[in-house]
């Protein structure tokens, strides 16, 4: 009789050790962020963290005030039934909760019913039996409440894991929504102005895979039908939008990154580019609120220095950083553009490419302070544009396309008085050289500023200024210099409506558009508005 009333009241362990656990509000959150099973939780309740506890007493902050904390003390003593942690608290350093008290007397019940299953119910005391019985009385709604709150665990936790994308993939995407338009009284150079207002999409997946924790492979698709503000439309590229770009016929899909990334130890961090590579996707550009096309500046000059595209042609690469979480770091990189056609003046070494280096010096979290070299080459097999279509034409392609190599300084810095408002920018020097032909040089500048001051009107918003001189060749030998500047200003006002939608109005504004006084200013009005998940 005995028996058949224990076993009606039997929980099985992994019941348990689920209940006990789902008590607690951290674990829950871990719980559901991380989509642990129910078998996981308990073999967690066995790991190094927790220890064995034989006496309630080791609680310190549980209360001895009423006759159930003696019982229970009575029975973990003597039954060895509850798991604590080592410091002899429960998590959270609070009082024992009824619930949590339940949670013990349901071990006990437990181990009891393990006595009586294996034969060895003479350990148990008609005594003890009563004291169980009389305490899953007292306890029976906490008891039948934490039994359904681990029935809902459970059936959440298969939900979950029955509709999961992947226990080794994460998918994250998204979506750009863009309504633009360019104005002003002409284009550069004269003609009109293509001031037809647009709307125009990007859409990206990105399916990241990660093999050791430490790791990551990435693969990325994408399509988009952004136009550029360049050429026919604005007659120069220092119109363009941050985010712009088009697939074939403006839907077909294509495969525009596949890198791999890990680490060789805690101090030297390797990722391999197989195509796509992009060196400010690699490495830290010291503009951390406006580096991004989707949510920061909604200009292609205003998300960092040139010298990342100058840098960037794309295509395969190999960036190591070393020292990656220290106060100073360095990184290293070699890109190749065409690095998978074999043809001449093509592939891994003998078409264009750029060796790259850089000093990350933060002494604290208010500042950041870098140095970048590069030394790029490029040709005509591949195109010659020194800062990926940044500045006038003239400094992307000082020497009528014929085969150039640069070399390429950047200064960079950011800098946070106050945990909401940064100041940063930059300003950069390139020395390129003629390999073909003529002897020629042409020396190139460029700099800019910017003011970016976060939870402007509500938490999450953005409001930023950015201004400054994007690249303009200043002197040289056998060429022209620039006599006139071009300045960029640039103002957005991100708004965050949720954690996954937000919405930036932005106007760009060009003044002497080439570094030509005789050139009309041209404005640029978007309103980006970026999904994410």
């Amino acid at each position: 009789m005995t028996k058949l009333f224990w076993n009606a009241l039997k929980f099985s362990p992994v019941v348990f050790a689920a209940t006990f656990f789902a008590t607690n509000s951290a674990l829950a959150v871990e719980a559901n962020d991380q989509v642990n099973s129910v078998a996981q939780l308990t073999q967690a309740s066995k790991s190094q963290e927790i220890g064995q506890v034989t006496s309630v007493s080791q609680f310190s902050d549980v209360q001895p005030t009423d006759w159930a904390f003696q019982a229970l003390q009575s029975l973990v003593e003597r039954y060895g039934c509850i798991a604590g942690y080592p410091n002899g608290t429960y998590r959270g350093n609070r009082a024992l909760t009824r619930y949590e008290f339940a949670a013990g007397l349901n071990a006990c019940l437990d181990r009891v019913n393990e006595l009586i299953a294996t034969a060895t119910a003479d350990m148990v005391s008609k005594e003890d039996l009563a004291t169980l019985q009389r305490l899953q009385e007292e306890f029976s709604a906490e008891l039948a409440t934490l039994r359904g709150r681990v029935d809902a665990l459970e059936a959440r936790t298969s939900e979950l894991e029955a509709n999961q994308f992947s226990t080794t993939t994460k998918l994250r995407g998204e979506a750009i929504f863009a309504l633009a338009n360019a104005f002003g009284d002409e284009r550069a150079g004269g003609g009109d102005l293509a001031d037809n207002a647009i709307f125009a999409y990007r859409a990206r997946l990105s399916f990241e895979s990660s093999f050791t924790g430490s790791d990551k492979l990435q693969v990325r698709m994408q399509a988009r039908n952004v136009p550029q503000y360049s050429g026919t439309n604005t007659g120069t590229n220092m119109t363009r939008l941050g985010f712009d770009g088009v697939t074939t016929n403006g839907t077909n899909v294509e495969v525009d990154k596949v890198n791999y990334e890990f680490n060789l130890s805690n101090a030297l961090r390797v990722k391999v580019d197989a195509v796509g590579a992009e060196l400010w996707n690699n490495t830290n550009v010291f503009n951390p609120d406006f580096r991004s096309s989707g949510s920061g500046a909604i200009s292609r000059y205003g998300r960092f220095s040139p010298i990342y595209r100058a840098s960037s042609p794309g295509g395969a690469g190999l960036t190591v950083t070393v020292n990656p979480r220290g106060p100073i770091s360095f990184t290293g990189a070699y890109l190749a553009p065409r690095a998978s056609n074999p043809t001449d003046e093509n592939g891994l070494f003998d078409g264009a490419n750029a060796f790259f280096g850089q000093i990350d010096f933060k002494p604290s979290q208010a500042l950041n302070v870098g140095f970048a070299y590069s030394r790029t080459y490029q040709n005509a097999a591949n195109g010659v544009n020194l800062f990926g279509s940044q500045g006038s034409s003239l400094a992307n392609n000082p020497f009528a396309s014929d085969a150039t190599s640069a070399n390429n300084y950047s200064i960079m810095a950011n800098f946070r008085p106050t945990p909401t408002i940064g100041v940063g920018g930059w300003v950069g020097y390139t020395d390129a050289q003629a390999e073909r032909g003529a002897s020629r040089e042409a020396d190139i500048w460029y700099w800019a500023a910017n003011l970016g001051i976060r939870d402007f009107g509500a938490k999450g918003n953005i409001l930023g200024v950015i201004f400054g001189q994007p690249p303009k060749v200043t002197g040289g030998s056998g060429i022209n210099r620039e006599s006139d500047t071009s300045y960029h200003l640039e103002g957005l006002y991100r708004m965050k409506l949720t954690d996954n939608i937000a919405v930036t109005p932005g106007l760009l504004v060009i003044f002497n558009p080439e570094h030509n006084d005789n050139n009309d200013t041209i404005y640029v009005g978007t309103i980006r508005t970026t999904f994410s998940f």
